[in-house]
């Protein structure tokens, strides 16, 4: 068994990720919140990252696993 990645760690692997629109690495705003309990049983989430873009402005989100995987980005 795994241990949950922190909040904080969360946070750093999100702001590592590209933008899906300009692949920049500037964000104005990331919001980390635990996975909803349907998130979790359907996709296996750990935390749900909304990220905002510092250079073009898109609003996209993230999902990761207990590992910090990325789950999805869009």
């Amino acid at each position: 068994m795994t241990k949950r990645i922190s909040e904080q760690q969360a946070e750093k692997i999100a702001r590592a990720h590209g933008c899906v629109r300009c692949g920049e690495y500037s964000y104005k705003r990331v919001k980390v919140t635990p996975a909803t309990m349907a998130a979790t049983e359907e996709f296996q989430e750990s935390w749900h990252v909304m990220l905002r873009c510092g250079v073009c402005g898109v609003e996209s989100e993230l999902g990761l696993d207990d590992e910090g995987d990325v789950l999805y980005a869009h």
